[in-house]
Formats: structure tokens, sequence, C-alpha cells
């Protein structure tokens, strides 16, 4: 697959510093091919106006944020707005579903709109109210703007009776941005998102008071959906990544976000979200052990899928997937994959195939798996991250050989806490330089 040269930058400097990329990952897919069916029907769903709930599990390493930005860029592309919210303790708790929306359109991009596009999407909005009122046929000037809000009433009718202060924040929006009141009009606008401590004045100029809750949020999300609908959008992608986060925290608020996890898939399930694709992310220790879904029955049977078979025959119409991870094969497809993508943008292509060909990739894949005791699955971020640097080196001195001038080492100051956890004890030895570089006892 092409890749601009601005896109092909940005996905080489998130692996030099060791991240995701947000764009591009198609031409770093490896392994994904297996879902690409099952997800592409669940996209077409999505864009007729059904709502979809999807499961993924992985161990660390198994690549679940790679999944679900790849699944975000098939989203784009095929109409959907996306969101990616990480779950954590103290930033985004689940089960404060009034934080989890405000996240959500904070993150949220469309394919021509990074984070956030609520404002973009909002004045799409109003802006396609517009044209389908001109669309109507000659309508006086004079009358164009109550047309307008006499459409904007019969749209916001279902969302009225479930989210009415959503409802009364997007009138008040408009009155604002027509009027040129662009305090008023910022202020509602972090109101629809979600926003807390939004400006007394600014609520009484739309008759709203008090900030959002737990269930108003579900309401809101509601409303976010129809405008996307009604600005051109198909549905909207949610990502909950990291849930097993929820097996740290306190018993009775693990409880709680576990229930609210439920409330969301039986909501999905019931049609009151049309135009939604929720995905989780976790580790199997989340769906399948004692301090996660297990612990509330009821989640647990809705999402229960049988993982005892060979993967080779996993179903990935099921309402839980697990990704299959890395092995050494996949390990090294992704190093090539890595590799031929840097060289296309470098006016040292033949230095670079020379200097980092297969035989090179694949000593240095053992080599960044032997700090992990051989454990190829919790490898890729670090090998990535470490060819990346080699390649930057062969591609600015010319007489620099990685077989000679590098040798590789891997800082615990550089490793995130899992895979810290799966370094060996003691950690592997690695070959001195010299003879000078050898302590002795003495």
């Amino acid at each position: 697959m092409s890749i601009s040269e601005q896109r092909r930058r940005e996905v080489i400097d998130a692996l030099r510093r060791g991240t995701v990329p947000q764009h591009g990952l198609d031409v770093l897919a490896v392994g994904l091919s297996r879902f690409e069916t099952a997800t592409g029907e669940e996209l077409d769903r999505i864009s007729a106006g059904q709502a979809v709930f999807k499961a993924v599990r992985g161990e660390y390493g198994a690549g679940k944020t790679f999944f679900s930005r790849w699944l975000a860029d098939n989203a784009k592309r095929n109409g959907l707005a996306a969101t990616e919210v990480q779950i954590s303790e103290n930033e985004t708790p689940l089960h404060r579903l009034e934080t989890v929306y405000r996240r959500l359109t904070e993150h949220l991009s469309t394919a021509e709109f990074t984070p956030s596009a609520l404002r973009p999407v909002v004045d799409s909005w109003f802006f396609a109210l517009e044209e389908d009122v001109l669309a109507e046929g000659s309508v006086p000037e004079e009358e164009l703007e109550g047309r307008v809000t006499e459409l904007l009433e019969e749209r916001l009718s279902i969302v009225s009776r479930v989210a009415p202060s959503f409802a009364a924040a997007l009138r008040a929006y408009r009155r604002a941005s027509v009027a040129g009141d662009s305090a008023v009009a910022e202020g509602l606008l972090a109101w629809l998102g979600g926003q807390p401590h939004v400006g007394a004045s600014v609520k009484r100029s739309a008759g709203i008071r008090g900030d959002l809750d737990h269930d108003g949020a579900l309401g809101f999300l509601q409303g976010l959906l129809a405008v996307l609908r009604d600005s051109g959008h198909t549905g909207l992608l949610v990502v909950l990544d990291e849930v097993e986060t929820l097996q740290r925290v306190r018993a009775d608020v693990r409880d709680k976000a576990l229930n609210a996890l439920r409330q969301l898939v039986d909501d999905v399930d019931s049609g009151r979200f049309p135009g939604l694709m929720l995905v989780i992310t976790g580790t199997p220790a989340f769906f399948d052990g004692p301090q996660g879904m297990q612990r509330l029955a009821p989640l647990a049977q809705r999402l229960h899928v049988d993982f005892s078979t060979d993967a080779t025959f996993d179903n990935p119409r099921a309402v839980q997937v697990r990704l299959p991870g890395f092995d050494k094969d996949s390990l090294l497809e992704l190093g090539t994959k890595v590799r031929d993508l840097y060289a296309q943008g470098s006016p040292h292509r033949e230095r670079l195939a020379s200097a980092v060909d297969d035989a090179y990739l694949a000593d240095l894949a053992q080599t960044v798996t032997g700090h992990f005791g051989q454990k190829v699955g919790v490898a890729p971020r670090i090998f990535v991250k470490k060819l990346v640097d080699v390649m930057d080196r062969v591609d600015q001195h010319a007489t620099f050989d990685p077989r000679r001038d590098y040798a590789l080492r891997v800082s615990a100051s550089e490793l995130t806490d899992a895979e810290r956890a799966m370094m060996p004890t003691p950690p592997p030895l690695v070959p001195a330089a010299s003879v000078d570089d050898i302590d002795l006892d003495l």
C-alpha cells in the first residue's frame, strides 16, 4: 500500500519513540488479514444504522493498541468518526461514564479532522441543516434562519427526550454563533463535550444548569451520534483501551466499573446507540481471571467465547476475539515492513538494504528477544525501536556497519512495567567490547 511522505515520517517518528503510530498502520499490519472480512462486515452494519460491541483480548505485546488504531483507520476510510479512550484508575475510571464521555470527545477524530473534531462536527451539522433547507427550494434569506431552527427541532426530537440539555446547548450554540458571541459559543461547545466547570452565565444562556453526570453521559452519546449521522458521518467507533487496569482498583470501584460495562453492552444490544461500534481491549487475565470480568456473571456470560480450540480456527465474527501475538516469523515480517518503509524515503536505499539485510534483521530479533528470555511476544516494541535507531545511523553515516559498530543494549529505563517484568533475573549477559571492559573481583 502506498503512503504519503508526511504519513511515512509520522509512522517512523512514532516507532523511533517506541509508540504506536496514529495513522498509516496498514503498511505495518502483520497477522491482521484474518480480521479484515469480519471487521468490514461490522463497519457496514454500523453504516446501516446498527450497533456492534467487540471485545479484543491479547497478552502484552500482542498488538491490542495497534489493532484498535488499525480498525480506527479503516473506520475513518469508511466514513465513520473514531475515538480512543485509555481506561485508568485516576484519569479515566470506567465507572464514571461522564469522564469517559469527556475523554471520548477530546480524542474524537475523522478522516478530515484530528482531535478534537467536536467543533468541526457540530459546525458541519449546522451547515448540513442549512443545505437541507436550501434543497427544499427557494427560501427567502430572512426566513432561512427560522426554517433551519425548525429543522433543528425536528432532528433533535428524539435526542430531546433522552438528553434535553444536549439539545438545549446545541440551540444556544447556534444562537451564539449567529450573534458572533464567541465566548458563549466556546462555553457551550465545552458543555457539549462534557467538560466540567463551564461558567454559570454560559449555562443560563441555554437554560441548563449543573454538570454532566453518569446517566446523562449516555444521553449525550446518543446526541453526539445523531449529530455525526446528520453531518455526513456514518457512525462512531469508540475504543476503550486497557480495561485490564480494572483488576488493580478497589473491589467496590471494580464492581461499579464492570456494571457500567455491562450497561454499555446491554444498551448496544438494545439498539439505544444506532451507528456505534464499541470496542474494548484487555488481557486474557481480565476476561478469564477472578479479579476481572468473571466477578460479574451477567457480563461474563454475554462475552463468553470458547478459546480452547486451535487459534487457526478462531471466529473473527464472535463477540470476543483474540490476537495471536508475535512469533519469530511475524516479528521478522514486521521488521521487513519497517525497513522497507524507512528506505522508501531515504536517498541511501542501497546502503540500507545492504547493511540491514534479512540476515541482520534475524540477528537483531534474536538479540532483542534474548533480553526477554526468548519471549517473542514482549519484544516487538523494543525490536522496532532499536531497528529504527540502527537505520538512522546507517542513513546518516556512510561508514557505519551495524554488525561492527553497534552493540545492542536494553536499559530498564526505556522499558514499560510489563516489559521489565518479563526480563529474566539475572539479566542476560552482554558481550564486552574488549578485555578492558571486563570487571574482575580480585
